[in-house]
């Protein structure tokens, strides 16, 4: 057998990162996975398996470890967000990039919709009283003290309209709120208004963040942002945590400066222990470990991309390419 014959040689390098069943791609490969990989390993592993085919869900590939991978031809990056790979280095080496495109679209949504719906009706703070004996002593029949506010009538205020934008915006139109949108691109979507991002900080009462990390979009929201929202504005951001200045956010929600916020992502993941929303016990805020993409349905959803994009490249034409 020549070299160019060789079967693909692919490495997974995080495959615990994802529960569901991958079916193996259907061409002639040799397959090997680990079940985490720490940063200044990947490279090594790569090398010692000579693979043509990385993949990664957050196991980051920088330069320097793409120096050392000259059989390197793919890497199929198992997930949306490619911030965890030199881009510019992978073209330079002519090492194809692909991502995953399109496979949370009700799951992170439901999710976005299940922490704002927790914060306007005050779930963790009446839950906190009921655990506290309040509800138990109250002289009526149901217990008041945190105000509850409708969705429907409010205003919605995305930033970002990609494909999750658009499935958050159907679920808030259902909810009977007014949808306003800050995209770069045009919009033009019936029910959806297009506004400038000054307008949705300073009038919507909910604003929901889909944008990557990029270094324009990073720490677009800061405490120069958050003061100019409503007071009883409320931050969602399921999308990335660099979007969003931390440490502001954290004395912004300590001050009142907004009602409360929903974050499924942090700067650092998993995080440290300082990080200052970790630990911040406020019944406005409700935090939850990067999990709104995985839904069962919507990690099946991702291997079965991730194959094909595997397959796509090696019938030589690639998609998904970024």
């Amino acid at each position: 057998m020549t070299a160019a014959q060789e079967p693909h040689r692919i490495v997974f390098l995080d495959r615990d990162s994802v529960i569901a069943t991958i079916r193996k791609p259907a061409f002639a490969h040799e397959w090997t996975e680990y079940p985490a990989t720490a940063a200044a390993d990947a490279a090594q592993r790569l090398l010692d398996a000579r693979a043509s085919i990385a993949i990664t869900n957050k196991v980051p590939l920088r330069a320097a470890d793409l120096d050392r991978l000259p059989e390197l031809k793919l890497i199929a990056v198992a997930a949306t967000g490619t911030d965890i790979v030199d881009l510019q280095a992978a073209r330079e080496r002519g090492i194809v990039v692909s991502n995953i495109r399109n496979y949370a679209v009700h799951t992170l949504p439901e999710h976005t919709f299940a922490l704002i719906l927790a914060l306007r009706r005050q779930l963790v703070a009446y839950r906190a009283d009921i655990e506290a004996g309040l509800w138990q002593k109250s002289e009526r029949f149901c217990l008041f003290g945190h105000p509850i506010s409708d969705l429907a009538g409010s205003r919605l205020g995305l930033v970002g309209y990609g494909a999750l934008g658009k499935s958050v915006a159907q679920i808030a139109r259902a909810f009977g709120m007014e949808v306003v949108v800050y995209n770069r691109s045009p919009v033009g979507d019936e029910g959806v208004t297009q506004v400038s991002f000054d307008e949705v900080l300073e009038t919507s009462d909910v604003i929901s963040l889909h944008l990557p990390l990029t270094d324009k979009t990073r720490n677009m929201i800061s405490a120069k942002e958050l003061i100019r929202m409503k007071r009883n504005a409320l931050l969602i951001n399921t999308a990335r945590g660099g979007l969003v200045d931390e440490q502001a956010l954290a004395d912004a929600l300590r001050a009142g400066v907004i009602a409360g916020a929903g974050f499924d992502v942090l700067v650092k993941e998993p995080p440290p222990a300082d990080n200052p929303l970790l630990n911040l016990r406020l019944p406005n805020f409700i935090l939850t470990p990067h999990s709104a993409w995985a839904s069962a349905q919507a990690m099946q959803v991702l291997v079965d991309q991730l194959i094909d994009n595997v397959e796509a490249w090696q019938a030589g034409s690639p998609r998904n390419v970024v």
